[in-house]
């Protein structure tokens, strides 16, 4: 059996090595398709999430104050007041949720980006070991040289 070493290993060329191989790299395409489908389903339901609740929080914020108009005993000035009173709460609660809601997608959009896209399109991982650098080494390897 006749090999051919290229940078991805060695591989035969045999019918049944080469459709093994092909095989082998059709499935790993289609669950790279379907794991990259599911990263994108996950920030877009993060998303809708966050506008949801930020109609949750309108509905149920302002529009409580604001129901209250319709009565008889209800005035301009005490739904006026209320609006304002109602309205820091309703603030506070809203940008607290809602901004860390948009830290969590952007969070995980960059993580989506780092480990799905760069992972799977550039990294190979046929380097070389790493060894961090050290000062000892360095001098023992130049003392060594002389």
């Amino acid at each position: 059996m006749k090999a051919e070493h290229g940078p991805q290993g060695v591989h035969g060329t045999t019918f049944g090595d080469i459709f093994i191989h092909q095989m082998i790299e059709t499935i790993e395409f289609v669950l790279g398709a379907v794991s990259n489908t599911a990263s994108y389903l996950r920030l877009w339901a993060l998303s809708l999430a966050h506008s949801q609740l930020a109609e949750v929080f309108l509905t149920f914020g302002l529009a409580t104050t604001w129901s209250g108009a319709d009565g008889p005993n209800e005035n301009l000035w005490s739904v006026t007041f209320m609006t304002f009173i109602m309205w820091f709460a309703y603030m506070a609660v809203t940008w607290g949720v809602l901004m860390m809601m948009d830290v969590l997608e952007c969070f995980l959009h960059t993580l989506r980006l780092h480990w799905v896209e760069f992972q799977n399109k550039f990294y190979k991982g046929t380097g070389y070991l790493y060894t961090p650098f050290r000062f000892k080494d360095t001098f023992e390897a130049e003392m060594a040289r002389n």
